[in-house]
């Protein structure tokens, strides 16, 4: 029998009530829980690490400063997502024009930079399965912004449509119909690639 240690906070509303008492031990464990799945998800809508990180720190500024603010109404990662998505969205929008795209194997979810070759693909397998990754990422971001970002949400950070409706600021009905349309998109231009 282990003798596992009981945190005094294991569920992230409990610790965002205590930072919202002044606990700023508890911030930091949201912080190392969510940073890296944060960082992933703004990297999926806009396609740069660099500015992924700084509006990652953005969002988490925000949470801090809101604090103040927080209710236990919903769960904690609703209430950052919408946060991110927000932000995310608005950066989409400031900077349309902006081009600067980088490869997405390139940064992890934990955000941290690397690729690492599949040691059980072929040369030719592993340019076949690149070259199907870009088509895929290249028609996710050709979908308008709020259906990327629902799909993101829904798909990658598995969050389901409640979640993602209060992260969007919409109901789940409409999360539902964002979802319908983006995939029926998605599959029109991927037709002919298989995975």
């Amino acid at each position: 029998m282990t003798n596992a240690i009981a945190l005094p906070f294991t569920q992230d509303a409990d610790l965002m009530l205590a930072v919202k008492a002044g606990d700023a031990a508890c911030f930091d464990i949201l912080l190392a829980r969510h940073r890296g799945p944060i960082v992933h998800f703004i990297y999926r809508m806009v396609q740069n690490g660099d500015i992924a990180e700084e509006l990652a720190q953005e969002v988490f500024l925000r949470v801090y400063q809101s604090r103040e603010r927080y209710t236990a109404d919903a769960k904690f990662t609703t209430w950052l997502y919408r946060i991110a998505t927000n932000r995310a969205l608005n950066w989409l929008r400031d900077n349309r024009r902006y081009n600067e795209n980088e490869s997405i194997d390139t940064i992890s979810a934990d955000g941290i930079r690397r690729q690492l070759p599949d040691p059980e693909i072929s040369a030719e397998g592993r340019a076949l399965r690149l070259e199907v990754l870009a088509r895929i990422r290249g028609a996710v971001d050709s979908l308008p912004d709020r259906q990327r970002a629902a799909v993101l949400m829904h798909k990658y950070q598995e969050l389901d449509y409640q979640q993602i409706a209060a992260a969007l600021d919409c109901t789940p009905q409409a999360v539902k119909s964002l979802l319908f349309r983006a995939y029926t998109a998605l599959r029109q231009s991927l037709s002919g690639v298989s995975v």
